[in-house]
């Protein structure tokens, strides 16, 4: 019995103990808790920019490749040996230099002997008319002399043409690349003997969708700006719209012309194709830099006043009194439209006039109290350079 009573009282002890310890955790737990979730979120230094309404020009913005109005690689249309090289690498040319000349001692020898043949049956034919006005001779016998006399000189206009092919001609003015071929060779016809491209003008062929097949017409002027001359632009005109969609990507292919008198650019180049449009529009347009892109949608940080709580007894985030209002940084999703160089148009989710963060968008948090500090703010502009900084 006593034993019993012993066990009882040690066992409530323990709970006793037990119970304390656990309690006294769950309440320091509970405690510090309640500490991290009131405890001020630290303001963040950001810059700011205020969206403004802005007049741009209408473009449209396509990417494309420059073609030559004349371009072709140079071939052989007959076989032979090649007996002379008549051009460098890299020459300009004008149309009908003659370029290279194949043997054509064999084929000059069989247009010697064609061309004899035909001096023979035109003799001939000669003879037989006077014969046959004198009804010497019969109708056929004529007619057949005249066939002979008619077979013969198409025999000798293929020959000349087949020797003619022997020297291959610039087909038009242009600059020719490297040549592949050398003295002695035996090429085949089709082989690829050159380039030869006109570089002026060129042309910049690129695709706009089907919902600005009425915007653009030929005339409209174009900007062009290449790789190789970065932040200068080139500037042309629509030449041709192919009236067909692709009903594939439902795109309509656009060609550009551009002088090129100091023949800078140069065929198969990538091109940023800027299609200037009648008119100006309105657009909101704020920093790329303020834009959050993310999967699930596009997002500002506007800046806004917010009254601190007097009862909270802390600074606000430049030292103002605890009732004095502080600077917050509210998320808000927006839609993104066209872009101009630094700048991005937002067509929905932010008003004119309203300030949003454009620097330090990483560590800031919807509602985090903010200071601003534009001396460090990104420089931007419509046209930026590679020299901007």
């Amino acid at each position: 019995m006593k034993t019993t009573v012993r066990l009882i009282i040690v066992l409530v002890l323990c709970i006793i103990v037990f119970g304390g310890v656990f309690g006294m955790k769950y309440m320091g737990d509970k405690g510090m808790q309640a500490f991290f979730d009131n405890m001020p979120i630290p303001p963040a230094t950001i810059s700011t920019a205020v969206a403004n309404e802005e007049s741009w020009a209408r473009v449209l913005e396509a990417v494309g490749t420059l073609t030559p109005v004349n371009g072709v690689e140079v071939t052989a249309e007959s076989s032979g040996v090649v007996r002379e090289i008549r051009f460098e690498s890299g020459q300009q040319v004008e149309k009908g230099t003659v370029l290279v000349e194949l043997d054509a001692d064999t084929d000059r020898a069989d247009l010697h002997t064609l061309e004899t043949q035909a001096a023979l049956a035109a003799t001939d034919l000669k003879r037989l008319r006077k014969l046959i006005e004198q009804e010497s001779i019969s109708q056929s016998q004529f007619d057949q002399a005249e066939s002979r006399y008619l077979e013969a000189q198409a025999r000798v206009r293929a020959q000349r043409t087949r020797v003619n092919k022997k020297v291959i001609k610039a087909p038009f003015s242009g600059e020719l690349g490297i040549r592949r071929i050398n003295v002695g060779q035996y090429i085949e016809p089709g082989q690829p003997i050159v380039t030869l491209q006109a570089l002026d003008p060129l042309y910049a062929d690129f695709k706009l969708p089907e919902q600005q097949l009425g915007a653009v017409q030929p005339g409209s002027p174009v900007q062009v700006g290449v790789d190789l001359f970065p932040g200068e632009q080139f500037d042309g005109w629509v030449q041709a719209i192919e009236p067909l969609v692709d009903e594939q990507t439902r795109n309509f292919l656009v060609r550009a012309e551009l002088p090129n008198p100091e023949h800078r650019l140069r065929p198969g180049v990538f091109a940023r194709v800027d299609v200037v449009l009648d008119g100006d529009s309105k657009v909101l347009a704020v920093p790329r830099t303020a834009i959050s892109y993310n999967p699930y949608g596009n997002s500002v940080f506007v800046i806004a006043e917010q009254e601190s709580d007097p009862a909270a007894g802390q600074q606000g985030a430049k030292g103002e009194s605890p009732a004095g209002p502080k600077l917050v940084a509210r998320q808000r999703f927006v839609q993104t439209g066209i872009a101009r160089g630094d700048y991005v148009a937002i067509t929905s989710g932010l008003e004119a006039g309203e300030q949003v963060a454009t620097s330090g968008l990483l560590k800031l948090r919807n509602g985090q109290p903010v200071i601003i500090n534009n001396e460090l703010a990104p420089k931007v502009s419509e046209t930026p350079t590679p020299t901007d900084s």
